[in-house]
């Protein structure tokens, strides 16, 4: 009896989690990618437009300095000449602040923005947010945009550890002509 009431009380839970953490729609492969207008760490403003012919890895993650988010950062970090190399530029967002940005930039040596989010709005337009009204967080998703600014590719499921490379061998055969 009581493993059947603690199975009844998960579900619940994770129905309650579901029905609480509000989240936009997720934007559609081929479909142009939501625009966006925010402020980097040093406070200038980054727009879609600005990276108009040219691929954009544009990656949410949920916080500056933590475990995985910080794996991941380091992983486009040391892959950046490499993502460059394949005419692509890469743009983080969270709902941090662009102070929060400001100090993770610093202390691991991010040669790419991160760009603030703190309505959270953005990772909204990209179906990316984790909303529990006044605790917000975006998911680990990143969108490979073209450079029509049209979406080419959605990663939901990302292993942090390998992100960075797989998205470097998806620009690759996508660049094959």
């Amino acid at each position: 009896m009581k493993i059947i009431a603690i199975v009844s009380l998960l579900a619940l839970f994770l129905l309650l989690f579901r029905l609480i953490s509000v989240a936009g729609t997720l934007p559609k492969i081929g479909q142009p990618a939501p625009d966006f207008r925010l402020a980097d760490a040093n406070k200038q403003v980054h727009q879609l437009a600005d990276y108009k012919g040219k691929w954009l890895v544009l990656y949410f993650y949920p916080k500056d300095d933590t475990p995985g988010c910080t794996k991941e950062a380091c992983h486009f970090r040391d892959d950046w000449f490499a993502l460059e190399k394949l005419g692509a530029k890469v743009v983080g967002i969270s709902v941090d602040t662009s102070d929060s940005h400001a100090k993770f930039i610093s202390k691991y040596k991010l040669p790419f923005p991160l760009l603030a989010d703190s309505d959270g709005k953005v990772a909204d337009s990209y179906g990316a947010l984790t909303n529990f009204g006044i605790f917000k967080f975006a998911k680990r998703y990143t969108y490979l945009i073209d450079e029509k600014s049209n979406i080419i590719k959605i990663y939901k499921s990302v292993d942090v550890s390998r992100h960075s490379q797989e998205i470097i061998e998806d620009l690759q055969r996508l660049s094959r002509p």
